[in-house]
Formats: C-alpha cells, sequence, structure tokens
C-alpha cells in the first residue's frame, strides 16, 4: 500500500510563507504527476499546482508568482512554497500523486488527508 503525508499547514498572517511537504511511502517504483490542490470553505477542489515525471510545473492564475513547487526523487516528496499569502488562499491543501507501484504496472492515484491552511491577522 502507498500512504501520502502532508505537513506544513498552519497559521500564518497575510504577506507571509509557508512550506508544504508531502512524502510518499510504500511500493513505489515510478512516479508521473505530482500534484497540490486545494479546497477553501463552500468551495469546489482547485488544482493549485502540478509538477510532471519531466520536471514541468503548471499553477493555477491566482498563484502564480507565489507559489513553487519543487519535488526530492530520493525521498518520494513533493513540495509546495507558498509566499506572499492571502487570505484567499486559505484553504484544505491536498497532495495528489500519479504512480506506478511496478515498473510496467497502471498509473494509480493516491490522495493524502489535507493540511489546512489559514492565512489571517
Amino acid at each position: 500500500q502507498v500512504q501520502l503525508v502532508e505537513s506544513g499547514g498552519g497559521l500564518v498572517q497575510p504577506g507571509g510563507s509557508l512550506r508544504l511537504s508531502c512524502a510518499a511511502s510504500g511500493s513505489i517504483s515510478s512516479f508521473n504527476a505530482m500534484v497540490w490542490y486545494r479546497q477553501a470553505p463552500g468551495k469546489e477542489r482547485e488544482l493549485v499546482a502540478r509538477i510532471t515525471s519531466g520536471g514541468t510545473t503548471n499553477f493555477v492564475d491566482s498563484v502564480k508568482g507565489r507559489f513553487t513547487i519543487s519535488r526530492d526523487t530520493a525521498k518520494n516528496t513533493v513540495y509546495l512554497q507558498m509566499n506572499s499569502l492571502k487570505p484567499e488562499d486559505t484553504a484544505v491543501y491536498f497532495c495528489n500523486v500519479q504512480l506506478r507501484k511496478t515498473l510496467f504496472g497502471s498509473l494509480v492515484d493516491y490522495w493524502g488527508k489535507g493540511t489546512l491552511v489559514t492565512v489571517s491577522s
């Protein structure tokens, strides 16, 4: 089985920074995409940032220039560095990983349980 453990959420003042981490453990052969989503109260879940196996990154327009996504393949970990945080960034942030458990296995989606980010003065 594969487990995703997110960390790094918390309360931060507007303009502050946080770094989220998502560590994957278990039977993993390779990763495809590693993605951060968020869901604010009363809103639908939205894709925040994505990094492919080739290192290509994509961001939702509202975080471009403020957030970066990176990964450490040796640690099976993806990071979301969030700078210049705004109250509207308040949400539960979820990690989503697409991976293969064996060399030629099918791609499988796994989700973390989420970590709460609150931006408030």
